[in-house]
């Protein structure tokens, strides 16, 4: 620049520089008032979502399980009842009310205290399990069970202002009544429980005996929870004797199937991924460990992680693979997937889950929804699978991925998905599913788990506050239990409680969590810790061989201090050669 120009703007940079601490400052102080208008209006705007559907459903539904939106009827849907006419249905059968016990934690959560007590009580007056309806367990497990628990544990928080006097654990009591139901299921030869029991007479002569990974091994947060409420120890152990037998039955990869025979103890199906049939397993085996503080939880979890990300894990994708072999099966995506980000936060694996829900959230853009299968290998929808039914799993990811980072762009990511289901599915009698993700048709079903999670999670984005002062930890189904020290058999040393994870102490492996510090675990090494101390990192995928020699990429791991994948140099020794 001319030296005589210089000179003349010399005093114009000088109080530029003086002044603009200020700019900058002001400028900060828009930004966050802007976020903080963006999160009202938002939430306000999830909280109108919440409400059409709730209020919808009251008025057409209530008290059967689930809303018919377009027809302004109702389905029974956790039953084979669900397929019979009104003028059709047992006497005695008047509907399990599914979505108004899988809204109870919402309500609470949206701040509406008086429609939480009004439909407690009336629940309490009202519901029984006395009938004779064949059920699915995981689903009448996840749904009905945790959110009973859920919002016994809601009712007697003082906070919830209930009125003194109307509450007597009369949830507790149902769902103490609805467990019992539950056990004859688990009177097989392996232990491993039945998918099909019904509620009046138990498990039905020729039942059968094929179930899947989740059915069986996705029912201890609730049932352990329902022991540790009544004191009963019956459901925590036949659940826990269930897991222990399902995770006997891995393969020496250290993976599982997706379906089983209950009474052999055989697998049925071995392909298997991190999708449907097999996703909540995992996520249970992490949360199970942060619920309840055994160890043992901990171990299958970590095993069963390292094994997912070295034989499903293909880039920022997941695939299908066979548990013997660990050779890929099917190359596709299933929206169920979408959960897994979240867990990844929970153990602290930042880099894979902002990567992997970034390429669901391209597949939704592509379509305005995500379809329930997509084939990865031809970029297209599932011929069969087309549809998308308001399920939450991406918002849920989004959700934990904001509170990990607190990057603002995954409220946009959010607004994204509210403005969507808005658009496409709000119908004048609620929210109505999608047939066809190609063309937008609608289909008439409006599932519970879109009050239970979808909304929750949307909302919970733009205004955690409901959360401040608790620990809690969502069920599959997005029921709120809260992490509390009387329930584990042994606090860990340090607990962080915004990120739900522990820290122990010499001698004993650490596991750690990067919700608040945004770092890959491994790189507490460097953090002024006892340098002895070996902090083992869950994103960290051994290379196959000690020596590190490989013939090619499938020979190297994913490195412990940044969770990058490992490649095959041209020597023949596994590194970070694409990083240097």
């Amino acid at each position: 620049m001319n030296p005589y120009i210089l000179n003349y703007l010399k005093p114009f940079i000088v109080l530029f520089l003086l002044i603009s601490p200020s700019i900058f400052i002001s400028s900060m102080s828009e930004l966050d008032s802007g976020l903080s208008a963006k999160r009202k209006r938002m939430s306000d705007k999830v909280r109108k979502m919440f409400y059409h559907a709730y209020d919808n459903y009251m008025t057409y539904a209530f008290p059967h399980d689930e809303l018919k939106p377009m027809t302004k009827s109702f389905t029974d849907s956790l039953s084979e009842l669900g397929n019979l006419k009104l003028e059709n249905l047992p006497q005695e059968y008047s509907g399990s009310a599914l979505t108004l016990v899988e809204s109870l934690s919402s309500l609470v959560i949206l701040g509406n205290n008086t429609e939480f007590e009004r439909a407690v009580i009336w629940l309490s007056e009202n519901l029984t399990f006395d009938v004779d309806a064949r059920i699915n367990l995981f689903e009448c497990n996840i749904r009905l069970l945790g959110g009973l628990v859920s919002a016994h544990i809601l009712a007697t928080d003082s906070t919830n202002r209930f009125i003194e006097g109307t509450y007597n654990n009369q949830l507790l009591d149902l769902a103490r009544d609805l467990g019992q139901r539950f056990l004859p299921a688990f009177d097989t030869p392996t232990g491993l429980p039945y998918a099909w029991i019904n509620l009046k007479y138990g498990v039905m002569e020729n039942e059968t005996t094929e179930t899947s990974t989740s059915g069986c091994g996705s029912l201890i947060l609730e049932m352990g929870a329902l022991s540790r409420l009544t004191g009963d120890a019956r459901f925590e152990h036949v659940a826990l004797h269930a897991l222990r037998k399902l995770w006997a039955m891995r393969s020496s990869l250290n993976l599982v199937g997706t379906t089983l025979d209950v009474a052999t103890g055989e697998w049925i199906e071995h392909s298997s991924g991190i999708g449907a049939g097999v996703d909540s397993f995992y996520e249970y085996l992490i949360k199970a460990h942060i619920l309840f503080g055994k160890e043992e939880y901990w171990r299958m979890f970590q095993s069963a992680y390292l094994a997912v990300q070295k034989y499903f894990r293909y880039g920022s994708w997941y695939h299908e693979a066979d548990m013997r072999t660990g050779r890929a099966t099917y190359w596709q995506l299933t929206s169920l997937q979408a959960f897994w980000p979240g867990v990844q936060v929970l153990v602290g694996d930042l880099a894979a889950a902002n990567l992997t829900h970034r390429e669901f959230f391209h597949v939704w853009k592509k379509f305005g929804v995500l379809p329930e299968r997509y084939l990865l290998d031809h970029q297209t929808v599932h011929p069969t699978e087309k549809y998308y039914p308001l399920r939450p799993e991406l918002a849920e990811s989004t959700y934990y991925l904001y509170q990990a980072t607190k990057d603002p762009w995954y409220m946009e990511v959010g607004e994204a998905i509210v403005n969507s289901l808005n658009l496409h599915t709000k119908v004048e009698g609620g929210f109505a599913s999608i047939r066809d993700v190609t063309t937008m048709q609608l289909e008439d079903h409006q599932h519970s788990f879109f009050l239970a999670e979808t909304c929750k999670y949307l909302y919970l984005l733009f205004d955690d506050s409901p959360l401040i002062g608790h620990n809690y930890i969502f069920t599959t189904e997005g029921h709120p239990l809260p992490v509390i020290s009387d329930w584990h058999e042994r606090l860990p040393d340090t607990y962080i409680p915004r990120n739900w994870t522990s820290i122990k102490i010499a001698t004993q492996k650490k596991q750690t969590s990067a919700m608040s510090m945004q770092v890959c675990p491994a790189n507490l090494l460097n953090s002024g810790h006892d340098s002895r101390q070996h902090i083992e990192s869950v994103c960290h995928v051994p290379d196959t061989y000690d020596d590190h020699r490989c013939l090619s990429d499938d020979d190297c791991g994913i490195d412990s201090t940044n969770c990058r994948r490992r490649s095959c140099s041209m020597a023949g020794y596994c590194g970070l050669w694409l990083f240097i």
